[in-house]
């Protein structure tokens, strides 16, 4: 479809013919219809593929046909376990018309009688399929100069030539019962609806109708959002134990019975002393965040995250072989159209011995090299915002308390909220910035199939989004409060003095820090609807057999054709910023989980309705997206399980290093079981040096030292006391999870056995061609003897039998030999 109006350019006029012309030339059916405006015109081009062209490309892309229905039902792990308990499952739903589950292989077209329903010709390719054969063709048409790269679809919508290409949604129709609703109509009605949040999705139906890709991102997006079920129950479980405690922790009644007992020295130059009573509500809100149980659920939530990636490889493995796509990335994958037609050379394949386009691995390996510098390069600069972020916080701090206004109590809580919001804004700024980047490099380097770009630029984006969004969270968790000094010997950055936590301690401002970017990305504006910009009741002009016949009518009623309504919609931008944002929290609620308990709380509400909002989206304001196959969810699965490895060793550093539970138990063991003392203990009094400079009034500060600023024993006891605490953490939940790893096996042993049933009737229906290459085989040997050794005249007829044979079983090679007359 292309837009009339400032689109003149006589490049672009030829471009488009051209490719209109090669299209034809390729066997597809064109229609033209034009729609004119008051200030411009828009032409539609409707394609379609007739049967011979479908049959062709199906088989040279590798589609599969149903050999056999599959009778067995489909169960979910979680209605499995309640049938097993005998509860009712408030979950389930009836779905209409549920897609069939065939045995299938690859179609081929000498075979087409040993496939269901290939008697019916409208029927037998899914739509989802035509699509599929569509988009091939015009991914791989030329419309000017190969060598420059002037192929395919994609290319003329990035120059502008053509105004978008989408397939077209399934037309609505008017009330009738449950069982003859469209599939739109049914994925509306039993999946986009937000009375659905409690149900299961269906599944089978969004492949049949999107596809395997963004069905398994759906599928994956449930099992993700079921699972956080029991973790946002054991999570508000620890912080309501965190109100308990308010109310019986001694040193927090330490805290706010102590009065003037404890002098803190001043938080910044020209601040002054202050009595540690008055963070009394800040000390008690910290201990919500920083107790005992916070251990237990870093413990429960890094063995979560290993149990919830290896059940999720074991459905994965279900849907996948259940959606034909078990072998789809190692056998059947062909190389992505912009790269067939960019390769500077082609090689034989190794595997199928076929000669396909190919891109040399040193000039990659130099591309890669190169985008590598790219990042480092944005890494350096999220690092310079981080400090400048840093000394905002600082500086702000300073300035709200000089101002003396009603803020000024309040000047490090305000300039740390301000420092987390503007923190977000630049991530925000980042993210946009950088993922236009990576496309441009990625597209650049040249890679073989779609899978492989694909992964490719996740993990550009993702390398650089990990830090974008966990260098502050971290900054505050493990570096915030470390180099402070002390009085008399503050270290400086720039010559401002380095930021100490707050008054509550880092964690609480960690959890701050989490709380603002999880629930602030949410918050971004979203554009869900443009403009109207069509009035196609003026003049329809339509072009058959490259004939055009003129036709202006006036229209009363006015009629929308659904060409027309499809292009109203957004276009689908994919599934990759779906994906970050769920990768992106899943981060946040396991490798700080120890400083937030609330965060599977937050992720389970914000999921459920994010599923419903992605759910309209897809349904009723996206364009439809071209169908596309996947085995999984692609290079996100490795990037969970990096995830979660991380997440291990940061919660086995922030229970250690951040929070008060090591010292407390040290402290509990050491000196007083009941913690009575345990503030004084945490408190060290200011130099000699210090004191005299300040009116000889001596100060507290956080900090095991003593009066020469130098390390008690103590700090050295509990510094052994950390390091140890680390390895058993993360030895012991290793051992754990890499147990769970090696008992629950990736594949279930039903699909196991449903895979060898699949295979054996594959076999089994493409056994005759076997056999009749084995007999072409043998009579080839028995026609090149007998021409060898002249024991009769064989005449050029025979050897064109033979070698026509040959070749329509793809084997040229063999009957060129057998052409060869000289013998």
């Amino acid at each position: 479809m292309d837009e009339g109006a400032g689109n003149h350019h006589p490049h672009h006029v030829t471009w488009r013919e051209e490719f209109l012309r090669r299209l034809k030339l390729s066997g597809l059916l064109l229609e033209q219809r034009e729609v004119l405006q008051t200030k411009n015109k828009i032409c539609f081009v409707l394609l379609s593929a007739p049967w011979n062209v479908l049959c062709y490309y199906a088989e040279e892309i590798s589609l599969r046909a149903p050999l056999q229905v599959v009778t067995a039902p489909n169960i979910d792990w979680s209605e499995h376990i309640l049938s097993q308990l005998s509860l009712p499952n408030p979950m389930a739903q009836d779905v209409p018309n549920p897609p069939p589950d065939y045995y299938t292989c690859q179609f081929k077209t000498n075979k087409l009688h040993r496939f269901l329903g290939s008697d019916n010709e409208e029927t037998f390719f899914k739509t989802t399929q035509r699509h599929q054969v569509l988009y091939e063709i015009l991914a791989r048409t030329p419309y000017g100069s190969v060598k420059q790269g002037e192929v395919g679809i994609d290319r003329l919508l990035t120059e502008q030539v053509l105004a978008a290409a989408y397939p077209l949604h399934e037309l609505p129709t008017p009330p009738v019962p449950p069982e003859s609703l469209s599939l739109r109509q049914i994925l509306y009605r039993y999946w986009a609806q937000w009375s659905c949040w409690r149900r299961y999705q269906p599944l089978d139906h969004i492949r049949e109708y999107f596809g395997e890709k963004i069905a398994l991102y759906f599928a994956w997006l449930g099992f993700y959002t079921g699972w956080l079920l029991p973790a946002a129950v054991v999570g508000t479980v620890i912080f309501l134990f965190g109100f308990w405690l308010m109310s019986t922790d001694v040193p927090v009644k330490e805290v706010c019975n102590s009065g003037g007992t404890f002098v803190m020295c001043p938080l910044c130059d020209i601040c002054p002393d202050w009595n540690y009573s008055s963070i009394c509500f800040s000390y008690k809100a910290g201990i919500l965040f920083d107790n005992g149980g916070t251990v237990f659920f870093s413990i429960f939530m890094s063995l979560w995250a290993v149990t919830f990636l290896e059940y999720w490889k074991r459905t994965s493995s279900v849907l996948t072989h259940r959606w034909d796509c078990s072998d789809f990335q190692e056998m059947e994958e062909r190389p992505r159209p912009e790269f067939t037609a960019m390769a500077p050379m082609t090689m034989r394949n190794p595997v199928t011995g076929a000669e396909e386009p190919y891109f040399p691995e040193n000039k990659r390996f130099n591309r890669i090299l190169t985008g590598c510098m790219v990042i480092i390069v944005m890494l350096t600069g999220v690092f310079i915002f981080l400090i400048a972020i840093i000394l905002y916080r600082t500086i702000i701090g300073i300035l709200i308390y000089k101002s003396n206004s009603i803020f000024s109590n309040l000047a490090g809580r305000v300039a740390s909220l301000t420092g987390s919001v503007l923190n977000l804004l630049v991530i925000l700024m980042l993210s946009k910035v950088y993922t236009a980047l990576a496309h441009i490099l990625t597209r650049w380097e040249m890679h073989r199939t779609q899978t492989k770009y694909e992964d490719m630029f996740v993990l550009k984006v993702f390398i650089f989004q990990f830090v974008n969004f966990y260098s502050s969270p971290v900054y505050i968790a493990f570096f915030k409060g470390r180099f402070v000094g002390y009085p008399g010997k503050y270290n400086t950055l720039f010559g401002v003095r380095n930021e100490d936590c707050g008054a509550g301690g880092c964690l609480i401002e960690l959890a701050q820090e989490l709380l603002v970017i999880m629930v602030g990305k949410q918050l971004k504006l979203k554009v869900w609807w443009r403009n109207r910009r069509l009035s196609p009741h003026l003049k329809e002009v339509k072009e058959e057999n490259g004939e055009k016949a003129q036709r202006e009518e006036q229209v009363e009623d006015e009629e929308i054709f659904p060409w027309e309504t499809d292009y109203q919609l957004l276009v689908c931008g994919g599934l990759f910023d779906e994906y970050l944002e769920m990768v992106i929290q899943f981060g946040f609620i396991t490798i700080f989980v120890a400083a937030c308990p609330l965060a599977p709380l937050f992720a389970l509400m914000n999921n459920w309705i994010e599923i419903r909002l992605d759910a309209q989206k897809f349904v009723t304001e996206y364009r439809r997206p071209v169908v596309e196959r996947a085995q999984g969810i692609g290079i996100w699965l490795p990037i969970l399980q990096f995830i979660t490895h991380m997440a291990v060793l940061s919660n086995a550093f922030l229970i250690a290093f951040t929070s008060s539970f090591l010292p407390r138990q040290y402290y509990r063991y050491t000196r007083d079981r009941t913690l009575s003392g345990f503030v004084n203990f945490t408190l060290a009094t200011s130099p000699y040096n210090y004191t005299q400079q300040h009116h000889n009034i001596s100060c507290r500060y956080r900090g095991l030292r003593d009066e020469n600023g130098e390390y008690l024993p103590e700090y050295f006891h509990l510094l052994a006391v950390r390091l140890s605490f680390v390895i058993i953490f993360e030895h012991v939940v290793f051992f754990i999870g890499r147990m769970i790893d090696l008992m629950v096996p990736d594949i279930p042993e039903e699909v196991e056995l449903k895979m060898k049933r699949e295979h054996y009737m594959a076999k089994e229906a493409l056994a005759e061609n076997q056999v009749s290459k084995c007999c072409l085989y043998f009579c080839s040997v028995l026609v090149f003897i007998t021409v060898k050794f002249g024991l009769f005249q064989c005449c050029d007829l025979c050897f064109q039998v033979v070698g026509k044979t040959m070749i329509s079983n793809d084997d040229e090679d063999l009957s060129s030999t057998l052409r060869y007359r000289g013998l």
